[in-house]
């Protein structure tokens, strides 16, 4: 193999990587993005709020950035998709109910 061939493998490949890497980079704004509106609208923190898109993920099978998606259209179109709205309440209510529990618990242990 000739030096220009390997140089041209190199290349290819750091331009695959670069172009991984800016789908990352996007689609982790797009989770943040969503994350915040879980939290705005759930009132719950942000590590609450990241753990109810990965329940919603997990319990639907579908991928965190396109439940991300499909968040951020529910900011502009009012509604979310009937395929992951079961799922995304009874994962604001876990979660709720996990926070409260667990800060009660914690309480109890400090006044102890």
């Amino acid at each position: 193999m000739s030096d220009d061939d390997e140089l041209a493998k190199k290349v290819a490949a750091l331009e695959q990587e670069v172009d991984q890497l800016r789908r990352a980079l996007a689609s982790r704004a797009e989770i943040d993005q969503a994350m915040g509106v879980v939290a705005a609208v759930c009132r719950l923190s942000p590590e609450n709020s990241w753990d109810v898109l990965r329940q919603v993920s997990q319990h639907t099978n579908i991928k965190l950035r396109d439940v991300a998606r499909h968040v951020m259209g529910w900011v502009t179109s009012g509604r979310l998709p009937e395929e992951i709205r079961p799922a995304m309440r009874a994962a604001v209510l876990r979660t709720r109910h996990r926070s409260r529990h667990g800060a009660a618990r914690a309480s109890a242990r400090q006044e102890a």
